[in-house]
C-alpha cells in the first residue's frame, strides 16, 4: 500500500444539541478496505456521509486524494463513489438508464457515460440485465444496481453503508467476491455493516467508532491481503503441522487449539490448495480445513473492554 489516502482531522459533528462525531481522526492508506463498525447510533452514517461530502462537519477537515473535501466537494466526488444505506435507483428506469445517468450526474460525456454504463454492470454482474426495469430486479440484484451506479465513473474511493443489509447468503457471497475484486483492481473501500463475520472476509483495516468520541484505526492483515483465521483439523501429533506451517509467507500467528491448529491465513482459495497440497507431502494428515470466524470480533470486543 502507498501513502495516506483518506485522512480526517479533529472531525465535530452536531445534530442540534447531539454531538454524532467528537474529535474523531484517522488515516487509511490507499489500497486498504476498511471495516468501520460500532453500535447503532455511533456515527458510521454520519462519518461516511461527511467523507463524501454530504455533510457539513461543526469542525475538522477531511482529505481524499489529497483533496480537501469541505473546500471541494464537487472534485472530491469526482473520486469517490457513496452506496448509502437504502438502493437510490430508480425503479421506472432500465438498469441501462440508471447507469446511464449516474455517470451524467458525474459530468462524463455522452460516449464515456455508455462506456461507464457497460463496464460497471459487469463489474456486478448485471450484462445480462441491462434492459430491465430495476423495479423488476430482486432486492439482491438492486443492491448490485446500487453499487453499479456509485461505480459508475470508476471511483479511487468507494463509501458502502451497509451493503450487505437484508441480503440472502448467496448475494453476500456475491457482495463478498465484488468488494475483493474492486479492491484488487486497485480501488480504497470503506465498508460499514454489523455483519462482523462478512467484514472479515475480505478487511484489511478496521476502524471502530463509539458513541462518535473517539475512533480506533486496527490493522488485521498484512500489506498485500486481508488475514482470516483459520483451523486445521488433524490425525496425530500438532505440532508436525504446526512445522509444515512454520516460513509460509501467507501464515502467521499459528497454535495448537485442543489438538487441531488455528492460523491467520491470507490467501485466496488456490493458495489454500497449495497450503493443503505443501502439508500433505510432508505426511501431516489434514481431515479439513475451515475458517473459525470472530477474529474481527474477538479484536472489536477486546476494544470494548
Amino acid at each position: 500500500m502507498t501513502a495516506d489516502f483518506v485522512s480526517v482531522r479533529s472531525l465535530v459533528f452536531e445534530y442540534g444539541t447531539t454531538r454524532a462525531l467528537d474529535q474523531v481522526g484517522f488515516d487509511l492508506p490507499a489500497g486498504s478496505v476498511t471495516a468501520l463498525v460500532g453500535p447503532n447510533g455511533a456515527g458510521k452514517t454520519t462519518l461516511l456521509r461527511c467523507l463524501a461530502g454530504l455533510e457539513r462537519p461543526l469542525a475538522g477537515s477531511i482529505a481524499i486524494d489529497g483533496i480537501d473535501v469541505l473546500d471541494q466537494p464537487r472534485l472530491a466526488h469526482t473520486r469517490l463513489g457513496f452506496q448509502q444505506d437504502f438502493f437510490g435507483v430508480y425503479d421506472e428506469l432500465t438498469v441501462r438508464r440508471n447507469l446511464l445517468h449516474a455517470a451524467a450526474i458525474q459530468g462524463l460525456d455522452r460516449h464515456d457515460m455508455e462506456a461507464a454504463s457497460i463496464w460497471a454492470a459487469e463489474a456486478v454482474g448485471l450484462s445480462d440485465r441491462m434492459e430491465q426495469k430495476a423495479g423488476a430486479l430482486s432486492r439482491g440484484l438492486r443492491q448490485r444496481l446500487a453499487i453499479a451506479r456509485a461505480l459508475a465513473h470508476r471511483p479511487r474511493l468507494l463509501l458502502m453503508d451497509e451493503p450487505a443489509s437484508g441480503l440472502d447468503p448467496e448475494a453476500r457471497r456475491h457482495l463478498s467476491t465484488l468488494i475483493r475484486n474492486l479492491n484488487s483492481a486497485g480501488m480504497t473501500i470503506i465498508v460499514s455493516s454489523h455483519i462482523l463475520s462478512e467484514l472479515e472476509d475480505y478487511s484489511t483495516h478496521m476502524l471502530s467508532l463509539r458513541d462518535g468520541h473517539s475512533a480506533q484505526l486496527a490493522v488485521l492483515g498484512g500489506e498485500k491481503a486481508p488475514r482470516s483465521r483459520w483451523r486445521l483439523g488433524l490425525v496425530g501429533d500438532a505440532r508436525d503441522a504446526l512445522a509444515g506451517l512454520h516460513g509460509l509467507s501467507e501464515v502467521s500467528e499459528a497454535e495448537i487449539v485442543g489438538g487441531d491448529i488455528e492460523f491467520s491465513f491470507a490467501g485466496e482459495p488456490l493458495a489454500r490448495h497449495h497450503l493443503l497440497r505443501h502439508l500433505m507431502d510432508q505426511g501431516v494428515m489434514v481431515t479439513d480445513l475451515a475458517p473459525t470466524g470472530g477474529h474481527l470480533e474477538k479484536l472489536y470486543l477486546g476494544e470494548k473492554a
